[in-house]
């Protein structure tokens, strides 16, 4: 391959001065007072980033009081765009977390906002972690991870009205929602009621494919607000009026012109801007050999698509690693990555990778809206942040002034209910739930026959000469064998190499290594031994899909069906209970083409059964 030239230039470190009404930490009890008196409801943003949450926050309403953040140059961002007080605290600390809150003695605080760093619950994030560990650069446990419960304790401490969470879908999907349940028992706990949402940033105008989770408690006893209806913007549309670099890489200002018929998003996004000047609309330098792969791509083109001796990655390893946005669809989700370099991002008529306006447009910050530090930096910034406008979606839903409900504590007293027949249950059926007769070999038989359609007396029979050993010998293995039909028999066969061996049961991986046990049976061993596992068979979401009428049985099962699953487990020491008991559910009451509601202990809540009801007795109310 010839030589790469590269047309280098460096970006310029742009320092930002506080906003000229910016709050110091000596001004503040002053300040807030008087922001109450004028009844303005104040939230505080925690691991605020450069603001996108806090611009969304405020769009909907509040003044954002105070953020908290740890990076130095989003810091001085916030502090430039925003009034309140921007502090660069350590959360992970608890004599900070109480320093903050002291801060906060008679002021009122009305919501608690943010989204814990959240690397760790991404795929990406995993993949880089796990690969760095494997390298011995880094240890396996990121503390980071468990800075959740740095947020949930500044909130329950602060006691606001409303608490609104933003984070990846992963941090539920990656662990079983055990976090998510968590934080929701912790909640409602203490009264609050409690949403979990996954939303669609484009569905409220972002103009990107982003999936974000997230978590809304209030204690008013108000209804959450309904998300707004569908509101799709396309690149054109969000970055097309901005002016084209001719191969160059932008500057800090450069001329613009507004287009004579802006739509709604251009409108809103250039409100405060200066007029007829576009700030930070620059990128960075083309390499010669990216610039001829550039200018062959289409939106549909892959990296292996792409000429071998031009590429630089594997094509079989990095098939995405090139990608032409296209004018009239969506951006991938701008994610911190772009900092790096911005082969994802390659705009969708020049060839070129976006500027920091584009990705800043693309995350819908406003024109006016500055970024502090380098090109990198600003994009790091805008990388990380939450979308505003997603953002003030999501603060919208906890407005005080969505209609009076109820004082709904149904999930709470639902999960207790839950707990209760279970125990009942598990005097009769007690292969099915963990105890202290569901010891390793029981649970094993158990997963074991999992696979097969049995009746649960016949896997009671089996499971039965093992209840309550630590460990097993042949007497018990025959017996079972002898309980089975022939075909259920053969497939207990597998535990066999476990007969006699002791000190393989104290290692449930080794256990399941050497049944050969597969994925599903593994979830199940590991349940019935009292692991907080949410399992993922067509029998639970079945019985989450009726209890709220959805199709998450069909479709989106493992973001849908287990976001539901996570309203009816809950968290906790009783959450394997829990999860055992919609398993016997689905299995003995909540049939595929029959249902015995009565004897369920859901049927309070299912949105199914009580609409059955209703139906049955529309006409005798009728007559």
């Amino acid at each position: 391959m010839a030589v790469t030239t590269l047309r280098s230039q460096r970006s310029d470190v742009l320092r930002l001065p506080p906003k000229t009404d910016y709050v110091t930490p000596g001004e503040f009890r002053t300040w807030a007072q008087a922001q109450v008196a004028g009844n303005q409801r104040l939230a505080v943003d925690l691991f605020s980033g450069a603001g996108g949450l806090s611009l969304g926050i405020e769009s909907a309403g509040w003044v954002v009081a105070a953020a908290v953040d740890i990076n130095e140059r989003a810091l001085e961002t916030h502090r430039h765009n925003f009034s309140g007080l921007a502090l660069n605290l350590d959360l992970s600390d608890p004599q900070v977390r109480d320093q903050f809150v002291a801060m906060w003695d008679d002021i009122p605080v009305d919501l608690v906002a943010g989204g814990p760093p959240c690397q760790p619950f991404s795929r990406a994030g995993r993949s880089k972690i796990r690969s760095l560990v494997e390298a011995g650069v880094r240890e396996e446990c990121d503390t980071r991870k468990e800075l959740w419960r740095a947020y949930l304790d500044v909130a329950l401490r602060l006691k606001p009205r409303a608490i609104l969470m933003e984070n990846v879908p992963d941090m539920g999907l990656g662990d079983d929602f055990r976090v998510i349940r968590d934080m929701i028992d912790s909640l409602e706990n203490v009264g609050y009621q409690t949403a979990l949402r996954l939303a669609n940033a484009w569905r409220v105008g972002v103009p990107q494919h982003r999936q974000r989770l997230l978590l809304l408690a209030r204690n008013d006893g108000h209804q959450f607000g309904k998300p707004p209806r569908d509101s799709r913007v396309d690149l054109a549309t969000s970055i097309g009026d901005l002016p084209s670099l001719n191969g160059g890489q932008g500057q800090r200002e450069l001329p613009y012109t507004t287009p004579k018929h802006p739509g709604w998003f251009i409108k809103q996004i250039r409100e405060g801007a200066p007029s007829g000047v576009i700030h930070d609309h620059m990128t960075r330098a083309v390499r010669d050999d990216d610039l001829e792969i550039f200018q062959m791509m289409t939106p549909t083109t892959l990296y292996s698509d792409v000429p071998e001796h031009l590429r630089r990655y594997r094509a079989d390893s990095f098939d995405d690693k090139y990608k032409r946005l296209d004018a009239n669809g969506l951006s991938r989700s701008i994610t911190a990555h772009i900092a790096k370099d911005g082969y994802w991002y390659i705009h969708p008529t020049e060839d070129r990778t976006l500027t920091v306006r584009e990705a800043a447009r693309i995350q819908t910050f406003p024109d006016r809206f500055r970024f502090a530090g380098t090109r990198s930096d600003a994009f790091k910034q805008i990388g990380n942040a939450v979308p505003p406008l997603l953002g003030q979606a999501a603060a919208s839903a906890l407005a005080p002034d969505t209609p009076l409900t109820s004082k709904d504590t149904q999930w709470l007293s639902l999960r207790e209910s839950l707990a209760a027949w279970a125990e009942a249950q598990s005097m009769i059926h007690w292969y099915a739930f963990p105890s202290s007769n569901m010891t390793a070999p029981a649970a094993l038989v158990v997963a074991v026959l999992s696979k097969r359609k049995l009746d649960w007396r016949t896997v009671a029979r089996a499971a039965q000469p093992f209840r309550g050993l630590s460990y097993f010998n042949s007497n018990p293995y025959f017996a079972a064998m002898d309980a089975l039909p022939d075909r259920a028999a053969q497939s207990l066969e597998v535990i066999e190499p476990l007969v006699h061996k002791q000190r393989v049961w104290d290692n449930p991986d080794a256990v399941s290594d050497t049944a050969d046990l597969g994925p599903a049976q593994r979830r199940l061993f590991r349940l019935l031994l009292g692991e907080d596992i949410m399992l993922q068979s067509q029998d639970v979401f079945r019985v989450a899909s009726r209890v709220f009428s959805s199709q998450s049985a069909k479709v989106n099962k493992l973001t849908d069906g287990r976001l539901e699953l996570t309203r009816l487990i809950g968290g906790g020491s009783n959450a394997p209970t829990r999860m055992a008991a919609l398993r016997l559910i689905g299995n003995m009451l909540c049939l595929p083409n029959k249902t015995v509601c009565n004897d369920c202990p859901l049927l309070k809540v299912c949105v199914t059964a009580l609409r059955g009801r209703n139906n049955q007795a529309a006409p005798q109310q009728a007559a």
